[in-house]
């Protein structure tokens, strides 16, 4: 039995896993996880950087989780960064500030890394109840990654859209008129004919999606009375109550959005623009249903330290 732990810090959040892994029965059994909306990301988008309160709002997150690793004895930590940090040219900052927190350099991973880390992750729990070949939509803050594969990826894409990066270029405040919605499904169609050179997703007999705004999204399809990990991980929803939700968020006001009870205070802005990549994202692929993971990249990265 290994303890090991995974970050990913990503353009909206920063989450933590602390797991015992048993190598011998292929196990792994949680022991923390965490969460924190820190938006790394904002403005980066627009200006290439990373903003002084950004790497302040991450920084108070990282020392909390330096805490609570050293009160569970982890042995092992790896913590990935994705999207923003990828594209933020000061990104020196934020590794130097991480060293100086946790004593270890955070990787920052390119999208093709990103892809099979999340499909691991996402798909290993599955695997005994749904059919491969899995298409795996991992919609982030600052990028989409579609990855495809049986037991490994055999083709994967990661597009620059996300729910940060769409609602920063179009829909600030997360209320888009139907000129900034076209623009965001212009955005995303754009993406997908690109990213539909290297993924044939025509081959996949499951689609899963996993990330905050994909599990929101479900959460609001079954109308939950609070955020419920354990309800959304394996629930399959249709790409025509994806639309509705689409349609929901758009008609409703921050306020309303906000009140919503399963509904984290980070991403009231941002929802609307990630419900509308994920609705064309699933027409794009032309995809009828999808299956929700809990699992993602985390579960991926702490998986990668014991293999």
């Amino acid at each position: 039995m290994k303890r090991v732990a995974a970050i990913d810090c990503g353009t909206n959040s920063i989450r933590l896993l602390i797991t015992d892994i048993d190598t011998e029965k292929q196990i792994a059994t949680d022991v923390v996880r965490e969460m924190r909306i820190v938006r790394l990301g904002q403005g980066v988008d627009k200006t290439g950087a990373f903003s002084p309160a950004a790497l302040e709002r991450t920084f108070k997150a990282v020392a909390e989780y330096d805490e609570i690793l050293k009160l569970h004895k982890v042995e092992h930590l790896k913590f990935v960064a994705t999207s923003a940090t990828r594209d933020a040219k000061n990104r020196a900052m934020f590794i130097k500030g991480v060293i100086d927190r946790l004593g270890v350099v955070p990787e920052v991973i390119p999208g093709t890394v990103e892809a099979a880390l999340s499909f691991e992750g996402a798909t290993r729990s599955l695997r005994n109840k749904h059919q491969a070949p899995y298409l795996v939509i991992d919609l982030g803050g600052g990028s989409t990654e579609l990855v495809l594969g049986d037991m490994k990826p055999t083709g994967s894409f990661s597009m620059d859209v996300g729910c940060v990066r769409m609602t920063e270029r179009h829909t600030p405040g997360g209320n888009p008129t139907k000129e900034q919605e076209a623009a965001i499904r212009k955005d995303v169609q754009e993406k997908l004919s690109l990213a539909s050179k290297e993924v044939d997703w025509a081959k996949a007999k499951t689609v899963v999606g996993v990330a905050g705004t994909v599990t929101t999204v479900v959460a609001h399809i079954l109308q939950l009375t609070k955020y419920d990990p354990d309800v959304l991980h394996g629930a399959e929803i249709t790409n025509e109550q994806i639309s509705q939700t689409a349609k929901d968020f758009i008609a409703l006001s921050f306020k309303q959005r906000a009140a919503l009870p399963y509904m984290h205070e980070g991403r009231v802005e941002v929802i609307t623009a990630g419900s509308i990549v994920l609705d064309e994202v699933m027409k794009g692929i032309g995809a009828t249903k999808l299956i929700a993971s809990e699992r993602d990249i985390l579960d991926g990265v702490a998986w990668s330290q014991v293999q």
